[in-house]
């Protein structure tokens, strides 16, 4: 094709493979884990209003920034994002009784995207597993 013998291993050429069955499982542990600190969260942020909602956003940073950095990709931090934001989306919905979490107040509001942005700041700053080698580098 075009004459050039690259090298078979560049990480940067290789096709996407699912994860191992322990990384699976691990990813759906931060998932759940995520999810039960969304609900904590959304209890706590009303109840010691503004200490609250500063607990429950540094916790939610602190997990998504932990589990990035443990377990070394992306990924790791999207997890329990995913499952926080999952969590309180289904928690703003109102019951058939009238009864819902989230006041109508800016405390909630501040929560809601206050943790959005964190988990997006925390995927997007998580440091990820850069390839190595000459291969890979641009030459002079």
């Amino acid at each position: 094709m075009s004459g050039r013998n690259e090298p078979s291993g560049s990480a940067l050429a290789q096709p996407l493979r699912p994860p191992s069955p322990g990384r699976a499982l691990l990813y759906a542990g931060l998932f759940v884990l995520g999810a039960v600190l969304g609900v904590a969260g959304a209890l706590v942020q009303p109840a010691w209003f503004p200490g609250g909602l500063l607990l429950a956003l540094a916790a939610e940073a602190g997990l998504c920034v932990g589990a990035g950095r443990a377990v070394g990709r992306r990924g790791g931090a999207a997890a329990p994002a995913l499952g926080w934001a999952l969590a309180v989306v289904l928690l703003t919905t109102s019951r058939p009784e009238g009864d819902f979490v989230f006041a109508a107040g800016s405390g909630s509001y501040l929560f809601l995207l206050g943790g959005i942005a964190v988990a997006v700041i925390c995927a997007t700053l998580v440091p990820v597993r850069q390839p190595d080698g000459d291969s890979v580098r641009l030459r002079k």
